[in-house]
C-alpha cells in the first residue's frame, strides 16, 4: 500500500497520519508539499486535519486553490481513493469533490472529545471492514456540516452517508460526519480515524477504516 499524505501550511494532523501508516499498518507513506507534484503509482491519498493557512479565509478555501489539488482532482477522477479527514473533509468540499460545507458549529465552540458514529453503510471501500458502531475523537470548530435541501435528499438517497454521530454534536444536518462522492472513492470524514488507531490512544476504532481502504486496494 503506497499512501501520500498532502501537507499544506497549518496542518497538524499529517504526522499523525504518517505514523499511523507507517509505524501501525507498515504501509508506504510519503508526505506531500502542497506545491509539488502528486507522486505516481499511489494507492490512497489522505488530506489529514489541520488548519490549512490558517483558516484566515473560509476553512478549506485556500487550500482548495494549492497546485497539488489539480492532481488530486486527476487522481479521484480515475477512481484513486482520497480520504480527506477534518480539515481534509473541508477541503475536498471546498475543491467540489464533495457537495456541501462545513461552518461553524452550531454553539460557536471548538469540540475536542469522544462521539459515537453510526456506520451507515458497511459496503464502501472505507467501510467494509467497520463494525456498525465505531468511537472516534473530534477535533474542530467547523464540524457543522450543511447542504441545501436538495443535495440533503439526493446524500440520504443515494446511500452516500456512510459515518452518522449517534448524538447531535456540532448541529450538522441529519446528524453527517462522514460523506463519500457519487463514484464512491472519495471520503470526507470530520472525527479522526488516525487518533484512534493504537492501544496506547485508548481506542483502535479507526484501524477499521483504514482495514476497509487496504482490502478495497488489494481488490
Amino acid at each position: 500500500m503506497r499512501v501520500a499524505v498532502i501537507v499544506f501550511p497549518g496542518s497538524n494532523c499529517d504526522r499523525d497520519c504518517l505514523h499511523v501508516c507507517r509505524a501501525v499498518l507498515g504501509w508506504e507513506a510519503i508526505a506531500c508539499w502542497h506545491r509539488e507534484a502528486l507522486p505516481s503509482a499511489v494507492d490512497l491519498v489522505i488530506l489529514p486535519g489541520g488548519f490549512s493557512y490558517g483558516d484566515y479565509l473560509r476553512t478549506g478555501a485556500l487550500a482548495a486553490l494549492s497546485p497539488i489539488m489539480g492532481d488530486v482532482r486527476r487522481f479521484a477522477a480515475g477512481g484513486g481513493h482520497v480520504l480527506g479527514i477534518c480539515n481534509g473533509f473541508q477541503i475536498l468540499c471546498e475543491a467540489g469533490l464533495l457537495p456541501g460545507a462545513l461552518r461553524i458549529n452550531r454553539d460557536l465552540l471548538f469540540h475536542c472529545e469522544e462521539v459515537a458514529l453510526h456506520v451507515e453503510r458497511r459496503d464502501t471501500a472505507f467501510s467494509s471492514a467497520c463494525p456498525e458502531r465505531i468511537v472516534l475523537p473530534i477535533a474542530h470548530r467547523e464540524g457543522n456540516y450543511v447542504a441545501g435541501g436538495e443535495t440533503l435528499r439526493r446524500l440520504e438517497e443515494e446511500r452516500r452517508v456512510v459515518f452518522r454521530y449517534e448524538q447531535d454534536v456540532n448541529g450538522a444536518a441529519n446528524r453527517i460526519a462522514g460523506i463519500i462522492n457519487e463514484g464512491g472513492n472519495v471520503l470526507g470524514l470530520m472525527p479522526h480515524p488516525e487518533r484512534a488507531s493504537e492501544p496506547l490512544l485508548g481506542s483502535t476504532g479507526g484501524l477499521s477504516v483504514f482495514a476497509s481502504l487496504a482490502a478495497a486496494v488489494a481488490a
